[in-house]
């Protein structure tokens, strides 16, 4: 794992070559006897080379390289292109030679040791990239998240921690030495030193409100439960303003059937402009689960969701309906899936929702226009074509749902139930077309399955 800003400072290497290059003999020196024809011809296949590894020519840079070391072989820098071009071509024991050598005439180049590191990197050499790497740290201190990265592939994890604290230490931290850190903690299962290093960012800076959420979330997670709430009522001790740690006090309040103060905490938390629409969505799901166990709550309920009324997602709405469907209240279930099925049309389980509560609520019409526009979406769901035959039905168009049911039928396998329903359907049907006889044959298969079952 390599950290950006060592792919930034290579392609800072792309430029500073060639003026390297140039550095090393003067083109403008005006020549006395056959030098100067020596150092035309170094220039012609130098920069030969530069162009053929531009366009990814790696062997015929490394002949025209080979042609600049027989006219002057003490030119670090065509041993640092031969290795890099080397390196590319993948012969990495002669991309190690020829940077060591550059290395040995050079010993101090950061360039020369970056591009030895990604050759024993590529090579999945950790000794060797570590040994190099180290020398590199005194050019930068970012190479010590690389070196870090390498001591987590050794499964050296303190001295990855060391090193991690080193640079939060001098630079501050980041979301990048962060999550190099939890992987730490994730894989040795050190849950104590991830809430200790927590506990101590927040004795050195109490006023960020991350560290603190972070820790009430770091104790959740390992179920003490007391501590997390301590550490929570600790945040709003500090910032008393805070929005964010509702998202969890909420809960808290919740356990201790404090249902007041979890009133308020989730009222703040839903009204909060800054958090997003997924953690509302949570805590509102979190609020219909315990008003669903305590019915005497359903006047707040209400005045909760007032204030998500245009953010809620299709999720919400699909909670908020299946709490109203158990409570009894089938029109704002339907109202509250619909709702639901505007944000996520395509959504099957919603769709069948919809369908059967109109069905319930006789609305046939409806039930007859939505399942229609169900079937472009999914014309082999046999149930689409079911609610269609009842809804038909029910309004006296009994051509239209025998069509129907037929066709649905072609589609059904191995549900005898819903084949039952069908033919129960399909003897409605041919009864109201005055079909006696065949309105009898169906009702003796709906019948003979249901006998079966």
């Amino acid at each position: 794992m390599k950290v950006t800003y060592r792919i930034a400072r290579l392609m800072v290497v792309l430029f500073i070559v060639p003026s390297i290059a140039i550095a090393q003999v003067d083109f403008n020196k005006r020549p006395d006897d056959d030098l100067g024809n020596v150092e035309d011809e170094f220039q012609e296949h130098f920069f030969e080379a530069l162009k053929q590894k531009g366009i990814e020519n790696y062997e015929r840079a490394v002949e025209a390289l080979h042609k600049c070391l027989n006219l002057d072989s003490k030119k670090p820098i065509i041993y640092f292109e031969l290795g890099k071009n080397y390196n590319k071509l993948k012969n990495f024991g002669a991309a190690e030679d020829n940077l060591k050598k550059a290395i040995s005439m050079q010993p101090d180049n950061e360039w020369f040791l970056d591009e030895l590191y990604d050759v024993y990197f590529q090579q999945d050499d950790i000794d060797n990239a570590i040994k190099t790497i180290k020398q590199l740290v005194k050019y930068h201190p970012d190479y010590k998240e690389d070196l870090a990265a390498l001591y987590v592939r050794e499964k050296r994890y303190k001295q990855a921690l060391d090193l991690l604290d080193e640079l939060d230490e001098e630079l501050g931290v980041s979301e990048a030495r962060d999550a190099m850190r939890n992987d730490i903690y994730s894989i040795t299962g050190n849950v104590d030193d991830r809430i200790e290093n927590l506990e101590q960012r927040i004795a050195n800076n109490p006023n960020n409100e991350e560290n603190h959420l972070k820790l009430i979330y770091r104790y959740s997670q390992t179920g003490d439960k007391k501590k997390a709430f301590e550490a929570a009522k600790n945040l709003l001790k500090v910032k008393p303003d805070s929005k964010f740690v509702h998202l969890a006090l909420y809960k808290f309040h919740l356990q201790d059937n404090n249902v007041e103060e979890a009133i308020k905490s989730v009222k703040i938390a839903l009204s909060t402009p800054e958090i997003n629409a997924d953690a509302k969505a949570k805590v509102l799901k979190d609020f219909v689960a315990f008003v669903s166990k305590n019915p005497e709550y359903e006047s707040d309920l209400v005045d909760i969701t007032a204030l998500v009324d245009n953010n809620k997602n299709a999720q919400t709405h699909s909670d908020l309906g299946q709490y109203y469907l158990k409570s009894g209240d089938k029109v704002k279930a339907l109202a509250n899936f619909k709702e639901a099925l505007k944000q996520d049309p395509n959504d099957f389980k919603l769709i069948k929702d919809v369908l059967l509560l109109q069905l319930d609520l006789e609305d046939y019409k409806a039930v007859v226009k939505d399942s229609e526009e169900a079937l472009e979406l999914y014309p082999a769901q046999p149930m689409l074509y079911l609610v269609n035959g009842v809804a038909n039905n029910k309004q006296g168009n009994y051509e239209q749902a025998i069509d129907g049911l037929e066709m649905g039928l072609d589609f059904l396998i191995d549900n005898p139930k819903m084949e039952a329903d069908f033919y129960s359907e399909l003897s409605l049907a041919y009864k109201g077309l005055n079909n006696i006889g065949k309105s009898e044959t169906f009702a003796k298969k709906a019948q003979a399955i249901k006998t079966q079952q």
